[in-house]
């Protein structure tokens, strides 16, 4: 994805009829979600935990300055998701445009994912791994099962910006890399 120049936005097609005309039966709401997110672009980060264990994210965000507290979510059925619920700790690290390959690899189910990726484990067993543009380390402070997701909440306590590069973004089933408008 290359954005070049600014659109404006077209009007949105309903996605329920209001009329009395027959139509089509209305998406779910899961339907109406998935379809909405695939238009917001979100940034790419891989989240490792101790075992080691880790997966590609497009949830990690920002919770609050003071404390420093960040949060990601993870679906209930990940293979993860047990390394996730005994982590005291995890790690978050943002990706730039020449981690797509390894963004890939930490969404691939069934693999070794830590294979070939260079990395270095903390003395408590969490994951660092190398290349990225950015990392922060959190202990977490909430676990809350949300939905078909598990929220967890994490207060910082170390990281590192590494590079300058163009951030990996996620947007319409594929990573890509934003280009600033203007």
């Amino acid at each position: 994805m290359t954005a070049t120049t600014h659109h404006r936005p077209t009007p949105a097609t309903p996605l329920r009829q209001t009329t009395a005309d027959p139509a089509p039966p209305a998406p779910e709401g899961a339907e109406i979600l998935r379809a909405t997110l695939r238009r917001h672009a979100s940034g790419v980060a891989v989240i490792t935990v101790p075992g080691p264990a880790g997966f590609t994210a497009t949830s990690f965000t920002s919770v609050s300055l003071r404390p420093a507290l960040v949060s990601f979510c993870l679906g209930l059925g990940a293979s993860s998701l047990p390394a996730v619920q005994s982590a005291d700790r995890f790690a978050v690290h943002i990706l730039g445009s020449e981690n797509a390959e390894l963004a890939a690899q930490f969404a691939r189910s069934g693999i070794d994912r830590f294979a070939g990726v260079p990395s270095e484990t903390q003395p408590d067993g969490l994951p660092l791994l190398g290349g990225v543009g950015a990392w922060l380390t959190a202990r977490v402070t909430l676990r809350q099962p949300v939905g078909d997701h598990l929220l967890v909440v994490g207060e910082v306590d170390s990281g590192a910006v590494t590079a300058g590069d163009s951030g990996l973004v996620h947007h319409n089933g594929a990573f890509a890399t934003p280009t600033p408008l203007g």
